[in-house]
């Protein structure tokens, strides 16, 4: 079982910053978003988690360092958080030292089942991808998301706007060090572009996890629906402790 995370906290959350100046921090039911993931993790089993910092890293950094609890924090700066994402995963490949890691992104909110699933699932060399086959779920913004065309269990085709998909991106990944080979094959990668590349060799899969819920807290009317859902199934969550 993998126990070691990654949490990517390094983007400039343009679309949220009406509601929180740095979105890691953004509260969802007095807690802040970064501190739901590292709870999450905890509950999962993770006793390690690297998080990449980019935009308001001091401020991040900050608000980690008054955390008296969850698992050990290790904090990587990105080389320039207005890079595509797939340059913040290649920053922690240094901290995460050959081992397996399960990989999310800080702005998505979820129960913490999504990571203990990915944790137990495991990498299988390359990566593996938490997707949603629920296409109309009323939570899901269609512009935004990022679409998954599979076969077999397998990812064949994966990124924004992509026509005909079969399932979504919810934002939750088990890695191993061929993710981290496969980034490197392009200048400035986005994640998808690396799991393109996975998926031409085989190494991409993915697990159907449609029956546990998650929101990716974009902007202030994903924010208003994940506050409405916390506050009404808490106990999912498991710790209940508010950090704001």
């Amino acid at each position: 079982m993998i126990q070691t995370g990654i949490l990517l906290a390094a983007g400039f959350g343009s679309r949220l910053r009406g509601a929180a100046p740095c979105k890691p921090l953004c509260p969802v039911g007095g807690k802040a978003l970064i501190d739901h993931a590292l709870d999450g993790m905890e509950q999962a089993g993770i006793v390690r988690v690297i998080v990449v910092v980019g935009h308001e890293a001091d401020a991040i950094r900050r608000h980690l360092s008054g955390r008296h609890r969850g698992p050990w924090v290790e904090v990587v700066p990105t080389p320039d958080p207005a890079l595509p994402n797939g340059v913040s995963v290649l920053a922690a490949e240094k901290a995460l030292a050959g081992q397996d890691g399960v990989l999310a992104m800080c702005d998505h909110l979820v129960v913490p089942e999504l990571y203990a699933r990915m944790a137990r699932r495991g990498a299988g060399g390359g990566a593996c991808l938490a997707v949603d086959r629920r296409l109309d779920h009323p939570w899901i913004d269609r512009d935004d998301v990022t679409c998954v065309r599979t076969h077999a269990g397998m990812i064949t085709d994966i990124g924004k706007g992509l026509s005909e998909p079969d399932c979504y991106d919810m934002g939750v990944f088990a890695i191993a060090e061929g993710v981290f080979d496969a980034l490197r094959t392009q200048s400035a990668p986005s994640l998808s572009d690396g799991m393109r590349a996975l998926g031409r060799q085989g190494l991409a899969s993915t697990l159907d996890c449609s029956d546990l819920d998650w929101i990716d807290v974009d902007d202030p009317t994903a924010l208003h629906t994940a506050e409405t859902w916390w506050n009404s199934a808490r106990h999912q969550f498991g710790r209940d402790e508010r950090v704001a």
